[in-house]
């Protein structure tokens, strides 16, 4: 046989990689490409997977983890080795922690080069670096385990609480070749990567009897609930048994927010009233006070459903656990009402509906004042009336008093619709987030920042035009940190620490890079401005000009701040 005529059908790392991932169903890949991984994306976009160039590696890690969040199956970043892998681990430990699906790929350096010390091009044993930072690590070494490799990352990401998975691919592996027809052969799509978990029996009945016998039920319903896609049998419910329920920032919409058992405007007297808690995709953890302290009842019981048994008495003692998914655990105690029958007490739904009137009268005189320069509240109230208006948009938010605001302000309708910086409490996720939405939905997305938190990612409009996304940044401008009204306390002439330019135009910014700008400095012109760019469904800014003295230190969590025992801050004496 003449061996010059015989060729083999050759291929190669990067197009298997590709087809694994469109086998399993990833046709996006978000990221930020370099050695030695920009042909992952060239190739992987040749063969039908949608690649999103950012400007920032954390940004592009945010915005597959919002896909995760939005669809409960594993987004999916790429960074480049060593300092571009550095910048994707906050991000993918965000995820982990959130609990979002979430797959990190990086380029990495030549193994054995790394492994001896010698100094590779950006060697790092990048492996190691990322177990604490995630649920699952690996490294594929041969081209050969690259379709495993992406199973074990889908089912580990998927399965369980989902959370961050990093998968390390050395350059010599994504160059690597092998026959065609043997790497077909590898490829396979991943069964049941998160099966349900179907808690006991005895669990849901324990549950049912104490709720039944609450003198005070609450529901408190966490993101895990969201993520879990349950809205049909927590909505169910709450209907059949009438309890009043609390929502975490990103589980509102799961109710929409207008229902009247909805006890959001009364949070405080509602926590500190009820005796019986169920916690539905929600952790104890700090914000939820741990369950403990003066927030709750301190004769509080909790029935807490969970499908991580370890996160059982975390914090204090849980005294009915249920271990399982969310929507095989409602759907349990659902069927289990026709047995043990569960119905809150008309006398605590009268009490929260009288305290959530006050509230609500002594709110509107805030988020409906006309004052001039405008405050948190007011510029919030405008938004709230356009996106009542609209309750189809996603909502992205994050700052201080920004975030805390608007959670209180503005409604969700719709579950998923609303993304913030959650468990971590991390700044900069705002415009990772709400680009993920955007293209993992094709919807259009408020995207609300206070100055600050803008700073981290604003880049990112760039990103935004480029991809022409249906994306409306708002930039809450009050020049600082909390507020632009500290000074220094020093004799330097520099600006306060917490002082930024309450003058900057963050408008002039999106127009740099062909999108729309607005200056907004009333709350009719929010209010117009926001309808007319939502509307146009292209990426647009607004420049909200609030008061530099509006604003609290550290929003709601100033109690974590240290306070000085002596100085110009420490707190003065008393008589």
């Amino acid at each position: 046989m003449d061996t010059a005529t015989t060729t083999t059908n050759l291929t190669d790392g990067m197009h298997i990689l590709a087809d694994a991932l469109l086998k399993n169903g990833i046709n996006k890949m978000y990221g930020v490409i370099g050695i030695p991984v920009t042909d992952v994306a060239r190739i992987g976009q040749g063969d039908g997977i949608r690649y999103i160039g950012f400007r920032h590696e954390a940004d592009a890690g945010n915005a597959a983890a919002a896909e995760g969040f939005l669809t409960g199956k594993p987004g999916l970043f790429v960074t480049v080795s060593a300092p571009g892998y550095l910048n994707g681990l906050a991000p993918l430990k965000a995820a982990t922690v959130n609990g979002f699906p979430c797959i990190m790929m990086s380029g990495s350096s030549t193994r054995n080069i790394v492994d001896m010390g010698e100094g590779d091009y950006e060697g790092l044993d990048q492996l190691n670096y990322a177990k604490p930072f995630c649920k699952a690590a690996y490294r594929i070494d041969r081209p050969e385990d690259i379709a495993l490799g992406v199973a074990r990352a889908i089912r580990a990401a998927s399965s369980g609480r989902p959370g961050g998975v990093y998968l390390d691919l050395p350059g010599e592996m994504l160059g690597a070749t092998m026959d065609q027809a043997a790497a077909d052969a590898t490829l396979f799509e991943v069964v049941d990567p998160k099966p349900a978990m179907i808690p006991a029996q005895a669990s849901i009945d324990r549950a049912l009897d104490l709720l039944a016998n609450a003198k005070q039920p609450l529901v408190y319903i966490g993101k895990g609930a969201a993520l879990a896609q349950a809205e049909d049998e927590v909505n169910a419910f709450i209907e059949q048994t009438g309890i009043p329920y609390l929502a975490m920032s990103m589980a509102k919409g799961l109710i929409p927010d207008d229902n009247p058992l909805n006890s959001g405007s009364c949070r405080g007297a509602t926590m500190r009233g009820a005796d019986v808690v169920l916690l539905i995709g929600a952790r104890l953890n700090w914000m939820l006070n741990f369950g403990i302290g003066k927030a709750w009842n301190p004769d509080v019981k909790f029935i807490q459903i969970d499908i991580d048994p370890t996160e059982i008495d975390n914090s204090r003692q849980i005294v009915a656990p249920i271990v399982g998914d969310i929507k095989s655990a409602m759907g349990l105690l659902l069927e289990g009402l026709k047995k043990i029958p569960v119905k809150a007490p008309q006398a605590w739904v009268d009490s929260l509906n009288e305290a959530k009137k006050v509230n609500v009268a002594k709110f509107a005189t805030r988020t409906e004042a006309d004052t001039v320069p405008m405050t948190h509240y007011n510029a919030l109230g405008a938004v709230k009336k356009v996106m009542d208006m609209n309750p189809d948009v996603y909502l992205v938010n994050e700052g201080a008093n920004t975030l805390d605001d608007c959670r209180d302000i503005v409604n969700i309708y719709k579950p998923r619709h609303r993304l913030d910086c959650g468990t971590w409490g991390v700044m900069g996720v705002g415009t990772g987030y709400a680009i993920g939405a955007a293209v993992t939905t094709g919807e259009s997305v408020v995207s609300i920042h206070g100055d600050s938190a803008f700073g981290f990612d604003g880049m990112e409009v760039e990103t935004a035009c480029r991809y022409n996304l249906p994306i409306v940044f708002m930039v809450f401008n009050n020049g600082g940190i909390y507020r632009g009204d500290f000074e220094n306390i020093g004799t330097d002439g520099d600006p306060s620490p917490l002082t930024l330019m309450a003058s900057a135009r963050y408008d002039k910014m999106i127009e740099a890079f062909g999108g729309v700008g607005y200056n907004a400095t009333t709350p009719a012109e929010v209010e117009q401005m926001l309808t007319e760019a939502l509307a146009a469904k292209k990426p647009a800014l607004i420049n909200v000009v609030i008061d530099i003295h509006t604003g609290k230190e550290s929003g709601h969590i100033g109690n974590l701040n240290p306070v000085p025992v002596k100085g110009p801050l420490a707190p003065k004496p008393t008589a």
